[in-house]
């Protein structure tokens, strides 16, 4: 076949067509989500050349080293510990918010969430100056008790912090679950834990999976409570080596490594999916506490208590132990640094937060407007850059940017490339979700009054999506705020965020020094819960 046959084989492609037909009709949406995808890839691509630059017996040397089956053990173990744990808390606290008529389920809702205000290397942070001869808990009490870390810290830091991801899915689920399904199992004769073995936790499990994968990609990403912890995984080895010995080659295997883990887990929940089908069997039903009361019987105590435990030791520990590190280690002179480290935070969140919105709305608009494999491809491609461990994503851009554009190499604008790429994914959902309740018809109304496909948009659809818009800023915004191992290997030199104080002062045990950086970011993060209970109470069918 010669290149003409070639070509015109490639035309009739519907792939094909569908780019044409979007390049001639909306090439202003199509081109940022080239950019988007190219962007992307293209580092990661640059990243596996440089894994194979090694040949023959240094490339097997490298790859089965016995050292790399030690580091896979531990992230395994990890990964599959913390899902686990956050399981078993996540399922109880989502069933009593949601399925029982305990008083102050909102407020143990808002407690569920709040974990997420503190970010894992603070919880992390927390948990080693609880313990030790002059750590918090001797301060209080008078006695000390051993200062955690290794596998079990990392879990318990990690577990605290992920667990309401799991329980916002399992918590949504429940109020979408046909309540004639139980009704009918009750009917047959089906005890109360039949019904929910049988009937709601199949019903749950496109929930258990999104959560579980959500859990699964943090705990492979994270840097900061590995570090701390002093817990060997993959994310902890890759920055060792970068920051110690820098052997191009291994470095990029380790991040090879992370991303194949990575797509382990897209490939598991897409099986974990294929084929399943949860129709309603009739409309929707609002629960009612009255229906599932009897459920608790004795156990009403009980579930108060274990409510009480998960908010003490998420919430109130972690905020209390800051605040007494920051009234025992208050010193005026340390404002200016902390002022410093806040406007740095703000100089890269905010373009980042912007610019990841912008290219968020043509993806989202392509998706929901011109819905076809071309442009679920595209929109799938910008999750690739969220699904991709931070420090992975991060010495992929160190390879190509040194390789490519070396000019631009530890510079601001190539931290807030980063920043936009790999939080983008978070910009679509809120832009995708407001789209959806948006009639085109506002679009061809516009357009039957003579004004362009471009001010049509912006005339009929684009005041529809402020909103949006405005929450996604908000998330990425706060996501970035909090963002440690990206800023650590592509900040330029002099540049320190709220996030890498804390751990820098945290990693020598200088906790007092570290808590006013910690506690101006759970006050940043607060934030970020404020939205998340702001699209819940605005979200149909979901009752807050």
């Amino acid at each position: 076949m010669n290149l003409s046959q070639a070509l015109l084989q490639l035309r009739r492609l519907p792939a094909y067509r569908q780019f044409a037909e979007l390049s001639a009709s909306r090439w202003y949406f199509l081109l940022p989500t080239v950019v988007v995808s190219v962007g992307v890839v293209l580092p990661l691509v640059y990243l596996l050349v440089r894994a194979f630059e090694a040949e023959g017996a240094d490339l097997v040397e490298i790859v089965f080293r016995l050292k790399n089956l030690r580091l896979l053990g531990n992230t395994a173990l990890l990964v599959v510990s913390v899902v686990a744990v956050d399981t078993l808390l996540a399922v109880p606290l989502a069933w009593l918010t949601s399925r029982t008529p305990l008083k102050g389920r909102r407020f143990f809702t808002l407690l569920g969430v709040l974990p997420l205000a503190i970010p894992s290397y603070v919880m992390a942070y927390v948990l080693l100056s609880l313990g030790g001869d002059y750590g918090a808990f001797a301060h209080l009490f008078g006695t000390s008790i051993p200062r955690l870390g290794g596998y079990w810290g990392a879990l318990i830091a990690l577990s605290l912090y992920t667990f309401p991801y799991l329980f916002l899915n399992l918590r949504a689920a429940l109020f979408s679950v046909d309540p004639a399904l139980e009704e009918s199992a009750r009917s047959l004769g089906c005890r109360p834990w039949g019904v929910f073995y049988r009937v709601v936790i199949p019903q749950l499990r496109p929930a258990f999976t999104a959560g579980g994968l959500l859990v699964g990609l943090h705990v492979l990403g994270d840097f900061g409570v590995v570090s701390l912890m002093r817990y060997e995984t993959f994310s902890y080895a890759l920055y060792v080596q970068y920051d110690a010995a820098f052997d191009r080659v291994y470095a990029a295997w380790l991040a090879l490594i992370l991303l194949i883990l990575a797509g382990g887990l897209l490939y598991t929940e897409a099986r974990l999916l294929r084929g399943l089908r949860l129709d309603r069997a009739g409309g929707s039903v609002s629960h009612k506490g009255s229906d599932i009361q009897p459920l608790l019987g004795i156990w009403r105590d009980a579930a108060y208590l274990f409510l009480a435990i998960l908010a003490f030791i998420s919430v109130v520990v972690p905020i209390v132990t800051v605040s007494l590190w920051m009234v025992k280690g208050m010193d005026i002179s340390l404002m200016k640094d902390l002022f410093k480290a806040l406007l740095s935070s703000l100089l890269a969140s905010a373009p980042a937060a912007v610019l990841s919105a912008c290219f968020a709305l043509p993806l989202a608009y392509m998706g929901v407007r011109y819905p076809s494999p071309f442009s679920r491809l595209m929109e799938r491609v910008a999750y690739i850059g969220y699904a991709t461990p931070p420090l992975a994503f991060a010495l992929s851009l160190i390879f190509f940017v040194r390789g490519a554009i070396s000019g631009l190499y530890q510079t601001i604008w190539v931290l807030i490339y980063a920043y936009t790429l790999h939080f983008l994914a978070e910009a679509i959902g809120p832009v995708r979700s407001v789209l959806y309740h948006a009639s085109p018809r506002l679009e061809e109304a516009a357009r039957g009054l003579g004004y362009s496909a471009l001010t049509a948009f912006f005339k009929a659809t684009f005041p529809l999506l402020v909103r949006g818009l405005t929450v996604s800023v908000a998330l990425v915004f706060l996501a970035v705020m909090k963002e440690l191992p990206i800023t650590f290997l592509l900040s330029p030199p002099g540049y320190e965020t709220l996030a890498t104080n804390v751990w820098s002062y945290t990693s020598e045990a200088m906790f007092a020094e570290a808590a006013p950086y910690a506690l101006t970011l759970l006050l940043f993060s607060a934030l970020f819960v404020w939205v998340l209970l702001i699209q819940e109470r605005s979200r149909d069918g979901v009752p807050a």
